[in-house]
């Protein structure tokens, strides 16, 4: 289903050691707004979505991995460097006890990711509503990262991803016109 090529979307940089900035992007990483959730989200609904716009779900339920791939090479790069005093500066004590370095699917705040992030009510329109909020949320998201930092490197690859998800939702908002319009068109049989 999937061609991987080893390398990610959009090149990720950061200019600084940051474990606080860490912590923040672990929203986008296990939160409920975040690209796991996204991308679970949107391979999930394809099954219950008309053909007319299946293939949407799967490239965007697709292209949300390759970000949480990019969320996932952001927090190394921002704590690789970090002491153990500067983790638990950043409020990631916790964090460190239980997983040392590792990623955990969890938010900002530390709650782990549950699967009760996922919508998926069947209905086409009313799911197609939902992916559209879910991603001006994570548009917002990404607007408040970007103004938590001021390492510009790392606001590119945010602005990036920020963009990413104004795309996503128009193309959501475009695929119900579509379901609408066919859904007022007079079938003959």
């Amino acid at each position: 289903m999937w061609i991987y090529e080893k390398k990610l979307q959009y090149p990720v940089r950061v200019s600084k050691c940051d474990p606080m900035m860490a912590r923040f992007l672990i929203e986008q990483y296990g939160g409920a707004d975040g690209e796991l959730s996204a991308a679970l989200r949107y391979l999930n609904q394809r099954y219950t979505i008309p053909d007319q716009v299946i293939g949407l779900l799967t490239d965007i339920g697709t292209e949300e991995f390759a970000h949480l791939e990019m969320i996932a090479t952001m927090v190394y790069k921002l704590t690789k460097d970090a002491t153990v005093e500067q983790l638990k500066a950043a409020g990631l004590g916790a964090h460190y006890a239980n997983h040392d370095r590792a990623l955990f699917y969890n938010n900002a705040a530390g709650v782990p990711w549950t699967a009760s992030y996922i919508q998926a009510k069947g209905d086409p329109i009313a799911d197609l509503y939902e992916d559209i909020a879910a991603e001006e949320k994570a548009r917002a998201t990404y607007q408040w990262l970007i103004d938590m930092t001021d390492d510009v490197d790392l606001q590119d690859s945010l602005k990036f991803l920020r963009e990413r998800e104004v795309v996503h939702s128009q193309r959501f908002r475009e695929a119900v016109d579509i379901l609408i319009q066919d859904r007022n068109t007079k079938k003959f049989f």
